[in-house]
C-alpha cells in the first residue's frame, strides 16, 4: 500500500478491529490511482485482514484542469468563495457522492466516523454528514489548500481530532483556532521485523558498499529531484580513495530518475523489501518538506538507523530533535557535513540507537491504539 495516510488507515483500523468489543468497517472508494480516480475494485464489499471494506464508485475522474483554474483564480487574482472551493473539491476528488449519502443514511448505525486526511471530497463532505460522530486525523501541515476558507468549518465542528505530532497540532491550532476542539496527540504503532535480511535484499538488487535509502513517492515535491543533485555532488567531491555512497530509492512516481550506477531506483517493493534496504543503509532519508508525521522515517529509525531530514519540514525536525537520532539539512553544505558524519562507524551506531529507542518508546503499537480507542469510546 503506497502513501502514509493510506498505511497509517489500514494499520489502524486491523489492529482497532482486534479489540474487543470494536467493530471496525472502512468506507473508501473503488479508485486505485489518485492521478486519475478511475474505477478499478468491482466488489462492492470485501474483507481484507479481518476488516469488512465497503467501497463506492467515483462518479467521475479528476479534473486537473478545474482544479488547477481554480488555484489561479484564488492564488494570482484573489477570487474565491465557499463555493468555488467546494467546486475545486469536486474537482480534485476522489468525487464520491454515493460514499458521502451512505454516510447520512446510516450513520445512526455507527457510534463514530474517523475520517483520514483533511484535503479530499470525502472528507469534507462525509463528515458534515455526521459532524456529531466524527473523529478527524488530518495529517495537515503548512501547504497551500490548508489555507482555502471551507476548511475553518471543518476543523471547527468535529466531535474531536487526532494529531499525529505536537508539530501538526500547533500548527492546526494556530490556523484555525480551534484547540477548544477535544484532541489528543497519538501518532501510528510502528512495528519492526524482527529478521533481518539486508544481505540477501542487496545482493538479489545488485546493491554493494554504504548507501542511504529513501522509501515513499518519488515525485520532485517529496525532495527527490534535489536529494539526487546532492548524492550526485557529493560522490563528485569524493577522494579517489574513497568509495561512492549510493542512493536507493524504493515507491513508485511520475519522476525520471538519471542513469548513475550508484543511484538504485527499484520502484515499488514488498513490506520485506522495504525493511530489508532500511535495515543495511547507513541512513533512512526524507528529504520532503512537507509531512505530517512520516511512517517511514520512523521505521527506518526503528530499525536503529539514523535519520536524515530536511530542517524545514517542522514535523521532521521535531522527531530528529526530539530523538536526538539524526541530522537536519537547510542546504547543500548541511548534507554533506550531515552524510560525512553518519559514515563515522561510531557515530552512526550511537545515532542508530538513540532513534530506535525513540521509535520503542513513543510509538509503540498497543500504547497508540489504547489511547485512540479511549478517545473514540471513554470507559
Amino acid at each position: 500500500m503506497l502513501g502514509g495516510s493510506e498505511t497509517y488507515t489500514r494499520k489502524t483500523a486491523e489492529a482497532l478491529a482486534l479489540r474487543e468489543g470494536f467493530d471496525v468497517e472502512v468506507l473508501t472508494t473503488k479508485a486505485l490511482d489518485f492521478k486519475t480516480w478511475a474505477n478499478y475494485y468491482e466488489q462492492d464489499v470485501e474483507v481484507i485482514n479481518g476488516v469488512k471494506v465497503r467501497r463506492f464508485k467515483t462518479a467521475k475522474n479528476r479534473d486537473r484542469f478545474t482544479q488547477r483554474s481554480l488555484q489561479i483564480l484564488k492564488n494570482v487574482f484573489s477570487l474565491s468563495s465557499i463555493g468555488l472551493e467546494e467546486k475545486r473539491l469536486k474537482a480534485r476528488g476522489p468525487y464520491t457522492p454515493d460514499l458521502v449519502e451512505y454516510i447520512k443514511a446510516h450513520k445512526d448505525e455507527y457510534d463514530a466516523f474517523i475520517f483520514v486526511t483533511y484535503m479530499f471530497y470525502p472528507t469534507y463532505f462525509g463528515a458534515r454528514e455526521a459532524y456529531e460522530k466524527a473523529f478527524f486525523v488530518p495529517t495537515a501541515h503548512d501547504e497551500e489548500p490548508i489555507y482555502m476558507e471551507i476548511y475553518k468549518e471543518l476543523f471547527n465542528s468535529v466531535k474531536g481530532i487526532i494529531y499525529l505530532t505536537d508539530e501538526e497540532k500547533e500548527f492546526v491550532n494556530k490556523q484555525f483556532k480551534n484547540s477548544n476542539v477535544p484532541s489528543i496527540v497519538n501518532g501510528m504503532g510502528i512495528d519492526i521485523p524482527a529478521q533481518d535480511n539486508s544481505k540477501e535484499f542487496c545482493a538479489k538488487n545488485g546493491i554493494d558498499g554504504k548507501y542511504i535509502v529513501y522509501c515513499g513517492r518519488i515525485e520532485e515535491k517529496k525532495g527527490i529531484k534535489t536529494l539526487v543533485e546532492y548524492i550526485q555532488k557529493f560522490n563528485a567531491e569524493v577522494t579517489e580513495n574513497a568509495e561512492p555512497i549510493k542512493l536507493v530509492l524504493t515507491g513508485k512516481g511520475n519522476m525520471s530518475i538519471p542513469d548513475d550506477s550508484n543511484i538504485k531506483y527499484l520502484g515499488f517493493v514488498s513490506d520485506e523489501d522495504k525493511f530489508s534496504a532500511m535495515k543495511g543503509s547507513i541512513a533512512i532519508c526524507l528529504p520532503s518538506r512537507f509531512e505530517s508525521f512520516s511512517i517511514t522515517l520512523l521505521e527506518g529509525m526503528g530499525c536503529g538507523k539514523p535519520g536524515l531530514v530536511n530542517a524545514k519540514c517542522e514535523v521532521l525536525d521535531g522527531h530528529i530533535k526530539k530523538s536526538g537520532g539524526g541530522f537536519s539539512f537547510e542546504n547543500y553544505e548541511e548534507f554533506k557535513e550531515s552524510l560525512t558524519n553518519l559514515l563515522d562507524e561510531k557515530t552512526n551506531t550511537e545515532l542508530g540507537e538513540k532513534a530506535k529507542e525513540y521509535v520503542k518508546n513513543k510509538y509503540s503499537t498497543e500504547a497508540v491504539i489504547s489511547k485512540l480507542a479511549e478517545f473514540i469510546v471513554p470507559n
